[in-house]
């Protein structure tokens, strides 16, 4: 005797977000060409209500509608802080400092990149110690310390979650990719923006003149090479073409000074017409 209602069973399937914080379908084709919905093929059975699907290889398919909610709910939880810099977000990875860093750089959070001292939220006679109303982490498995510190303290916590990262003492798991540099990268980019939007500071209307690629890490040989290529390709540029060797003009004078050199030969030339052969004969 129990009756199900189909509104019910609808409002279920539907997104729980307002329709203006709905994803477009730029953010959608951006988070697919990241490989932001792409996991691993090991999944955890907290994580198994954001997986879609399962490849042939194995490999876990995240459901991006239930990425972008829970994207949607950190930045609100994030604007609900009054001061930004009680804000503290947290990447103790190689890929995810750099983004860490420029979330910071334009939300007005604390940033904390590479290595976490044990103590920060716990130790107040430390110089870097700190008290934060809320933690980002970019991955939980490698972000355990800063996690354990903040339960301690009682400090709530948002994470990027792998398929197969811990959910110990994490209040928001945001399902996605957050082992690729530039899933990460756009990750934070697409919460530093949604949190501006939120603020008031951008509109929904305009696209933020930030690009993704101040987001991504950034591999330093990598750039070094692309710098190299650049000033190797600059130097055979328009203005070298333009400019032209200035060693041709002095070629050209030269190339002047044997026309000349013709016209005296002519004038010789003339000169041995009107000797007298038996002359040159005996001079030979």
């Amino acid at each position: 005797f129990f009756s199900f209602s189909p509104l019910s069973v609808k409002r279920r399937e539907m997104s729980q977000v307002p329709d203006c914080l709905n994803p477009t379908q730029e953010d959608i084709a951006k988070l697919v060409a990241c490989d932001s919905h792409l996991a691993s093929t090991n999944c955890e059975k907290e994580m198994e209500r954001y997986v879609f699907k399962r490849r042939g290889d194995g490999v876990h398919v995240f459901n991006l509608q239930k990425t972008w909610e829970k994207l949607v709910l950190a930045a609100r939880a994030i604007v609900a802080i009054e001061n930004p810099a009680d804000v503290c977000v947290i990447a103790a990875g190689t890929y995810g400092q750099r983004a860490v860093l420029k979330f910071a750089k334009y939300t007005g959070a604390t940033a904390i990149a590479g290595r976490f001292t044990p103590g920060t939220f716990t130790n107040q006679i430390q110089k870097k110690f700190v008290e934060p109303r809320l933690l980002i982490v970019t991955d939980p498995a490698l972000d355990h310390q800063p996690i354990r510190e903040g339960s301690y303290v009682n400090v709530p916590t948002i994470a990027f979650c792998h398929s197969d990262s811990p959910l110990h003492h994490i209040d928001i798991a945001i399902p996605s990719n957050n082992k690729g540099s530039k899933s990460i990268g756009l990750l934070w980019w697409l919460l530093a923006r949604e949190v501006l939007r939120l603020r008031g500071d951008l509109s929904r209307n305009t696209e933020w003149d930030v690009m993704i690629d101040m987001f991504i890490y950034r591999d330093p040989e990598e750039q070094e090479k692309e710098e190299a290529a650049q000033e190797a390709f600059s130097s055979f540029g328009p203005e070298a073409i333009e400019g032209g060797d200035q060693s041709w003009s002095d070629k050209g004078a030269d190339w002047d000074a044997a026309g000349k050199v013709g016209d005296s030969w002519g004038e010789t030339g003339d000169n041995w017409a009107a000797a007298d052969p038996a002359q040159q004969v005996a001079g030979w």
